[in-house]
């Protein structure tokens, strides 16, 4: 599997990352409060699962991700992308970010979307993203 490093930094592909680290990941963003349960076998699953998984590891500590789901063939949604707060405002969720662009187009997938959080506009659209307009995202509820 293709790994890149930079200053210590390493992003590469995984299927599986220390529950714990990776639960801590969730949790400093907000995306999951301590009384929260998550079983580990729910966590185990989400690296396994996920069409590609990208770790970020400094240290062998893992310090942020991103993942893409996909059919590696066509399309691809790129979500999950968090950095440890402690670490943000350095690069590396554009690093997370460009590393899976980059291993989804080796895989010939030609369609890349997402849906960012409020207040994560510009980071995207500095990485090429654009807004689609005239279409809606939606949620089963």
């Amino acid at each position: 599997m293709r790994t890149e490093k930079l200053n210590g930094l390493e992003i590469k592909l995984v299927r599986t990352v220390p529950v714990d680290q990776f639960q801590a990941l969730y949790q400093d963003a907000g995306w999951w409060q301590d009384d929260y349960k998550i079983t580990d076998t729910f966590l185990r699953r989400i690296p396994e699962k996920s069409a590609l998984f990208a770790g970020a590891f400094l240290e062998k500590k893992l310090i942020g991700m991103g993942r893409a789901l996909s059919d590696l063939c066509s399309d691809a949604y790129i979500q999950d992308v968090v950095v440890l707060s402690a670490y943000q405002k350095r690069g590396i969720g554009s690093l997370i970010v460009n590393f899976l662009i980059e291993e989804l187009k080796k895989r010939g997938v030609d369609w890349i979307g997402l849906i960012g959080e409020p207040g994560t506009r510009v980071f995207y659209e500095n990485l090429g993203f654009r807004q689609m307009k005239n279409y809606i995202p939606f949620k089963l509820e």
